[in-house]
């Protein structure tokens, strides 16, 4: 496993979910890390308990990653605190279950700000900057990890999702081109495509995310989490979580157009819509 205690790892979407969990998880490890989201309150609490319990440094920053400036702030709170980034996980996401009609136009360019531009921008500029890092002689060693979180619903053009499944489809594509494009400069780059996860992304109840958990249905995020980051620091350039998930992207991909229209008339036309 690479060694990265005492390197700076960058976690957007960190005050809950995966992103916290991405920051456990590198922080057991020894790594400092720079908290980023748009809740402030949870933030600095979990920034604080991770700081107490692991015993590393932790920065927070509250930002809006759909702002135009905000690849730019990130940067400069790097440079004004002399911080050396080693890993950079872009992780933060929104979510709806509704028809592209029914969406609000603000919540379309949120899809589009956060998870193309803002994971587009942070991407390259991380990328520039570790391949210009240099390494001692004679160490083989990457210059820096980037790991950009896609969905397994990125293969999925089913109803209800498309914002969704359409960015998310974006980000696989981008970054399975960045990582060839930057291998030869020594810097790693992985996109994670998990199924359903046990976080409030989605929206469901308490005790139907248990029992999803308690089947099968969906992954723990800890768990997720630690495989995760396992495949990025072996240098992996795509990680899709479990033997069932590869399998239904296999099924959905032949679904029937008659089927994906029952989806849509039993669940959405139905009044589940949730802009």
């Amino acid at each position: 496993m690479v060694e990265v205690k005492n390197r700076l790892a960058v976690v957007t979407g960190a005050s809950g979910g995966i992103g916290l969990e991405y920051c456990k998880v590198l922080a057991e490890m020894g790594a400092d890390l720079l908290m980023v989201s748009i809740d402030e309150e949870p933030l600095l609490k979990a920034a604080e308990v991770i700081r107490q319990v692991y015993g590393v440094k932790t920065y927070s920053l509250t930002l809006d990653l759909c702002s135009d400036d905000a690849p730019d702030r990130i940067r400069a709170f790097i440079e004004n605190f002399r911080l050396d980034p080693y890993i950079l996980i872009n992780n933060a996401g929104i979510f709806s279950f509704a028809t592209v009609d029914s969406i609000p136009e603000r919540k379309i360019d949120a899809f589009i700000d956060l998870h193309v531009r803002a994971a587009t921008k942070l991407s390259i500029t991380f990328a520039r900057e570790f391949a210009a890092r240099e390494t001692p002689k004679g160490r083989k060693e990457k210059k820096g990890y980037i790991l950009n979180m896609s969905s397994m619903s990125c293969w999925m053009p089913m109803p209800g999702i498309a914002m969704y499944a359409a960015t998310k489809a974006y980000i696989r594509v981008f970054s399975r081109a960045l990582h060839y494009e930057m291998r030869d400069s020594g810097v790693s780059v992985m996109v994670a495509c998990p199924g359903g996860i046990a976080t409030d992304l989605f929206g469901l109840p308490p005790h139907l995310k248990k029992l999803a958990v308690n089947i099968g249905a969906i992954a723990k995020p800890d768990v997720f989490a630690a495989k995760a980051i396992r495949k990025l620091l072996k240098g992996r350039k795509q990680y899709i979580n479990g033997l069932t998930n590869r399998l239904t992207i296999l099924l959905i991909g032949i679904l029937p157009t008659p089927l994906r229209m029952q989806i849509k008339r039993r669940l959405l036309d139905r009044g589940i819509r949730k802009p």
